[in-house]
């Protein structure tokens, strides 16, 4: 994506982002689906709650 520079480590593995401010101005919502998209990646293989256990703990956090 234009605008949009990865920072790595020495095996070439991309540890981080550097956005263009302009390019953000310009393309708010492409690059807030962009980040939306590599947190989803990041949590892929984070465990699974059920949602009845989730909305449970929720409630008793007076989150819900």
């Amino acid at each position: 994506m234009k605008g949009i520079s990865y920072i790595t480590d020495q095996r070439n593995n991309k540890k981080a982002i550097v956005i263009d401010l302009k390019n953000l101005e310009q393309n708010e919502e492409e690059i807030h689906e962009f980040i939306d998209v590599l947190v989803a990646e990041s949590r892929k293989n984070d465990e699974l709650i059920p949602w009845d256990e989730a909305k449970k703990t929720l409630k008793a956090k007076d989150k819900l």
